[in-house]
């Protein structure tokens, strides 16, 4: 694949990133990709390894060194079809994704590893701005339908593979627009919405009825998550009316943390505070939005989330934003002999760190302090691991100041009313039940209702939510029609 000794003469490229002051005054993505020139030279690096391990480690098991060696040859338009022979949405994976599939790349061993995202990335960009991509409509309809409840990236993919099998799709989504947690969680620093806008009019070409603004069963009482549902329908009624039902809903319940003093205004998850950025971005006017401009802003939670959070307080005007991680420092450079091909444990720094962020780990909160009911500050104190547990240190305890704190550890379940409505059986961890064997697969206890996603197997990666929504797409399929063409 590529040149045979590419990955001999050449050095990774890395993508660039505009100035932090530059990009600090907007919400636009900032990534400098590959130029056409740069992504051959990344191809060429490709080493034609004889086990690709890149394709096990990428979930929707992309192609890699296939679309690799077509860059480098110069042949864009056939690198965009095997591509999308994988991934119904590359723009997606190529932005956000952690790239597994470089930590798998055989010449990660001991040099670093071909730039597969920056490539995958390059090819999309290349291929929406040709026009090569397309609807693709069924050419034989098959009558059955089908309700996929839930627009984010396991939805979407669920609902475009079934219209090209030739189903009736229907895809229902609570909030205003499609696109879940990419939609109205992911900064559009990180993601502009107008590549989920330009999905959404190909499903529509290609036969997908979209219905936003729509709940399927009710929300708790109590409930935190973002809803602007206009319009409910039941879960019997969509049983009634369908020929088949996908819940592709997501995990959307935050982790919270319930210390002393929580009550206090001024703490929020996450999931309060980035979705109502993300449709100021859009247009929409909000009253009251959630904003840290000129406060000090504390971050629970190291993960891709509270780094989000880092990024949009800093283009508020935050006058500090510090993030905390109660696991401790991980090495800057990972083993890699003893991880590899495996993700391995490093310590990750994010473009919204680089723009002004202060990092603590191995770091507990114990209590919120406050003054009139408004949270002021909170108390730590530092952990380590002992006998497989933390446990604090003597003398380690301090006091941060906090005008806003932002929860961002992560999700624990689905919302649990979607599955109760439906009668889904769930698992220890309150996410729906059903396997992913090859026959019967994402079929839940429920007839003809099946499950994919995080809703499914848990918080997790979009390209992981990808790779779900097609493999249930086929299972659906194949519980409809007795057999399936569609790929798994």
């Amino acid at each position: 694949m590529g040149k045979v000794t590419g990955f001999m003469e050449f050095e990774r490229i890395e993508e660039g990133y505009k100035p932090v002051a530059e990009r600090l005054k907007h919400y636009k993505e900032f990534v400098v990709g590959l130029d056409e020139s740069q992504a051959k030279v990344q191809g060429a690096r490709c080493m034609d390894c004889g086990t690709p391990f890149c394709n096990n480690g990428c979930p929707v098991n992309n192609i890699i060194p296939d679309f690799n060696d077509l860059v480098y040859r110069g042949d864009w338009q056939n690198a965009i079809e095997v591509l999308h022979s994988t991934n119904n949405f590359p723009e997606f994976t190529g932005r956000i994704c952690p790239a597994p599939c470089e930590a798998a790349c055989t010449l990660n061993v001991n040099d670093d590893a071909v730039g597969i995202k920056s490539i995958e990335h390059a090819i999309i960009d290349r291929a929406w701005a040709e026009g090569w991509v397309q609807p693709r409509p069924a050419k034989h309809k098959t009558g059955k339908k089908v309700a996929v409840v839930g627009s984010g990236p396991a939805g979407m993919a669920a609902a475009q593979q079934l219209a090209r099998a030739g189903h009736d799709v229907t895809l229902f989504e609570k909030n205003d627009r499609i696109g879940g947690l990419l939609r109205y969680g992911i900064p559009d620093f990180k993601m502009e919405k107008s590549h989920i806008d330009r999905r959404a009019k190909q499903l529509e070409a290609e036969g997908v009825t979209i219905r936003t603004s729509v709940l399927v069963g009710k929300m708790p009482e109590g409930s935190k998550v973002t809803n602007w549902a206009k319009e409910t329908i039941s879960p019997e009624q969509l049983k009634k009316d369908f020929d088949a039902v996908l819940l592709t809903g997501g995990s959307e319940q935050s982790r919270d943390l319930p210390v002393p003093g929580r009550d206090l205004d001024g703490i929020h998850f996450a999931m309060e505070f980035l979705p109502q950025q993300n449709k100021v971005n859009a247009g929409d006017k909000l009253k009251g939005q959630l904003r840290a401009d000129g406060k000090h802003v504390i971050v629970i939670g190291g993960g891709d989330t509270g780094s989000d959070c880092v990024g949009t307080s800093n283009r508020h005007g935050a006058a500090s934003v510090t993030q905390f991680e109660v696991m401790p420092q991980p090495p800057e450079v990972e083993n890699r002999p003893l991880t590899w091909p495996y993700w391995p444990l490093k310590l990750r720094t994010s473009s919204s760190h680089d723009e002004g962020c202060t990092r603590e780990f191995a770091i507990s909160t114990k209590e919120f302090i406050g003054e009139k009911g408004k949270v002021t500050g909170l108390k730590t104190v530092h952990v380590e691991f002992k006998d497989g547990k933390l446990v604090e240190i003597p003398g380690t305890e301090k006091e941060y100041k906090a005008d806003l704190v932002l929860l961002a550890m992560g999700f624990v379940n689905p919302v649990a009313t979607i599955l109760d409505g439906f009668g889904v059986d769930k698992d220890a961890r309150g996410n729906a039940k059903a396997s992913t064997e090859f026959t019967g697969g994402y079929a839940t206890n429920v007839a003809k209702v099946f499950a994919a996603g995080d809703m499914r197997r848990g918080q997790s990666l979009v390209v992981w939510a990808i790779r779900e929504g097609r493999q249930a797409a086929r299972a659906v399929d194949e519980f409809l029609m007795g057999f399936s063409d569609l790929p798994r």
